[in-house]
């Protein structure tokens, strides 16, 4: 009689991966493993990098290096840096709390706040899902000379292609992501030696300008490269990734879990930055070293940028690499949208589900935009989204930070001192930039 009880309770625990408090012991005895330790927690960060490289931040960093040459580096630079910090902050949320922000979000705040806060995270997903596919759809175009609304409805397709490899755990669905994230990392290796960059002047573009404050047009590109770089739904899905790294809740594994996290966090984002800023090098050496300061549209900047370099190859490549990361972004995309309405509203939705309602959503907005503008008005629609995701923003940072620095959540973990000061200025410094948007469209108005 005492065998099957004991049988049951470690078959339970192996399944549930020792989530209960009893089974702590075993996690540590598998816990330290000689190889591989970290790769555990590898993953999340590669799906979180996704939406560091859209087709939304080419959008931005294309028209940004094509008007300004290397001026606005500087703010592809300190968006990848608050970018990277934030999600420093969520994914330690995530993975001390073992909850995530919509979950904390919705145990924490009055149910009317809830709804806000939920219906801001939903409008930004949609706002991004649009530069998504629309994105795909042009790197469809220029690869295959398809319409825009085709490719917009094969690109939503492709989704569902992508997240199948789900059915076979996450761990699939990480190393695809991963491979297209290092084969768009390679093309940009090809592009910068088909540019010819001025690398001096680049390093100058990392100082900041005086003029940002002054030229509305440079304003809104920066605002439109923060919105790009850091998501706030981005910042939901990393909590909801993580939050079941340490299922033991003792101080030894959660530490550990952090230590891996943060690698993974860290260097994916870092490789994330190196793509955006290379982007607008290329813009600035090829576009605006050449005169051509008005190339903010996707598809000219295709049409353009083989004779400019003297290579058939660069237009090739530049399609490809865009039309990864338009997929990847879409899968993402949608993960988050899952992660945000389970958190916000307990809904658990099937993924087929979950996919095709952020397709629906996406592909309205997306029809509508590329039927009246043509592709022609495909870039001023993913700028536009990424302002929007740029007014969404502190809705998700300043309960996120709040979150981080409370003692009676976070313990011993909380984030204090210098982080949590640098956390509340970026917080700060996204208001101040949001506002002045603001006042520059009501003063133009």
């Amino acid at each position: 009689m005492n065998t099957n009880p004991s049988a049951l309770a470690q078959l339970s625990a192996a399944k549930s991966d020792a989530q209960s408090p009893a089974a702590s012991r075993e996690d540590r005895q598998r816990a330290p493993r000689p190889r591989g330790r970290w790769y555990s927690f590898a993953g999340a960060g590669a799906l979180v990098a996704v939406g560091y490289m859209d087709p939304g931040n080419w959008a931005t960093a294309l028209a940004s290096g094509a008007r300004y040459g290397y001026s606005l580096l500087f703010v592809v630079l300190l968006a990848s840096l608050t970018g990277m910090l934030l999600q420093w902050v969520a994914s330690r949320v995530g993975v001390v709390t073992g909850r995530d922000l919509a979950q904390l979000c919705r145990e924490r705040f009055s149910r009317r706040t809830t709804l806000v806060l939920w219906i801001a995270c939903e409008i930004a997903i949609i706002a991004c899902d649009v530069a998504e596919v629309v994105g795909s759809a042009v790197a469809l175009q220029m690869l295959f000379g398809l319409t825009l609304t085709a490719g917009v409805l094969i690109s939503a397709v492709a989704t569902f292609a992508m997240l199948a490899l789900q059915s076979r755990g996450r761990r699939p669905l990480q190393r695809a992501v991963t491979a297209l994230i290092l084969f768009v990392s390679f093309c940009f290796v090809v592009e910068l030696a088909l540019a010819h960059p001025i690398w001096g002047e680049a390093l100058r573009g990392l100082a900041p300008s005086r003029q940002l404050l002054r030229d509305a047009g440079m304003l809104w590109l920066a605002a439109g490269v923060l919105g790009a770089t850091v998501m706030p739904h981005n910042l939901y899905l990393h909590s909801a990734l993580v939050k079941e790294h340490a299922p033991a809740r003792d101080d030894a594994t959660i530490e550990r879990a952090l230590r891996g996290v943060n690698i993974d966090t860290f260097a994916s984002l870092g490789l994330a930055f190196v793509v955006n800023a290379s982007l607008l090098v290329v813009a600035a050496a090829v576009f605006h070293a050449s005169g051509h300061i008005e190339v903010e549209d996707l598809a000219d900047a295709h049409r353009l940028i083989a004779p400019l370099v003297g290579s058939h190859w660069a237009g090739v490549v530049f399609a490809v690499a865009l039309l990864a990361c338009g997929l990847n972004a879409t899968v993402t995309g949608t993960l988050a949208g899952q992660a945000v309405m389970e958190g916000f509203l307990r809904l658990r939705m099937a993924r087929w589900a979950r996919a095709l309602t952020t397709r629906g959503l996406a592909i309205g907005p997306a029809l509508v935009a590329v039927a009246s503008f043509g592709q022609h008005g495909s870039n001023a629609l993913l700028v536009a989204t990424q302002v929007v995701l740029s007014l969404q923003l502190p809705l998700a940072v300043i309960p996120l930070v709040r979150f981080a620095s409370d003692a009676r959540l976070m313990g011993r973990w909380r984030v204090a001192r210098m982080p949590l000061a640098l956390a509340w200025s970026c917080a700060g410094i996204i208001v101040a930039l949001n506002g002045a948007i603001l006042w520059q469209a009501v003063r133009s108005g």
